[in-house]
């Protein structure tokens, strides 16, 4: 059965306390962590118990990362800050830790991915004893790239294939929906990702912001969704909606039409004659 899961991000003004509780309430079986939401509550200790006790499978937490240099941090305060979200995410029972590279700023090309690859070495032993997969972040450049200089499917696998394949892919339609001949190379992509996270798009993606729900823009859901499944993929396909005008929506009301759209556009139909068997 596909699997579908929320991000916290797509529920951006709620607290952990309330995404546990309407998650739940709402059918979701697991939850994308979000580690802003964890630093709102002082306790740490009490926030790891409450998602613990929510008994929400927990799909990834994001973000670590900017190994490149982001906001003043040092590559190695970097990779600091992405062992304790390591820490975080074992603490939680987190499938994947969601790596956002940072963006190239002043390096050549070759250096920033040179610095991520050395990342990733870094982290790859910690991560494989915790239990949690390190999923690279590849963004569209019109949006992504004060973020991430990784921008197609191509450039992350072959980070993670110079890293000694010590990481996977968070696999955001959003941002690689218009990659060429993406339908043809899921099936060679999908043992690599770790988290498929969904939206949809009205065209070319302008800014970070302008995510629509399931079914409402261009994105072939359908399709990517299929595609995967056909593949073998067994992961979480996680709701993941930046929307500015959807964060002042009604939540419950909008996780519920998300959820019926996905089981109606995404999920495949059992034929009958398997049910009988």
């Amino acid at each position: 059965m596909t699997r579908l899961a929320v991000n916290q991000i797509t529920t951006n003004r709620w607290s952990l306390e309330q995404d546990l509780r309407f998650y739940r309430e709402e059918g979701f079986e697991a939850a994308g962590l979000w580690r802003p939401k964890f630093a709102r509550l002082e306790d740490e200790d009490r926030a790891i118990d409450l998602v613990r006790e929510s008994g929400l499978t927990i799909s990834s937490l994001s973000f670590a990362g900017g190994f490149t240099g982001l906001n003043g941090s040092s590559f190695f305060d970097a990779v600091d800050d992405a062992r304790q979200a390591l820490q975080l995410a074992s603490a939680v029972g987190a499938e994947c830790l969601v790596l956002a590279s940072g963006p190239r700023r002043g390096h050549i090309q070759s250096h920033a991915r040179r610095l991520l690859v050395d990342a990733v070495k870094a982290l790859a032993e910690d991560a494989a004893e915790l239990g949690v997969a390190l999923a690279l972040l590849p963004m569209s450049p019109a949006v992504g790239a004060p973020c991430s200089f990784l921008s197609s499917l191509d450039e992350t696998l072959d980070v993670i294939d110079k890293s000694g394949r010590g990481a996977r892919i968070a696999f955001d339609v959003y941002h690689l929906w218009q990659e060429p001949r993406l339908l043809e190379r899921i099936p060679e992509v999908a043992p690599h990702v770790a988290v498929v996270q969904i939206s949809d798009s009205p065209g070319t993606p302008r800014s970070q912001y302008d995510r629509c729900r399931p079914g409402d823009g261009l994105i072939p859901l359908t399709s990517i969704v299929h595609a995967f499944d056909e593949a073998g993929y067994g992961g979480y396909y996680e709701l993941t909606i930046w929307s500015r005008d959807l964060w002042k929506a009604d939540y419950a009301d909008m996780l519920s039409e998300c959820r019926a759209r996905f089981d109606i556009l995404c999920r495949r139909q059992v034929p009958l004659q398997s049910i009988r068997r």
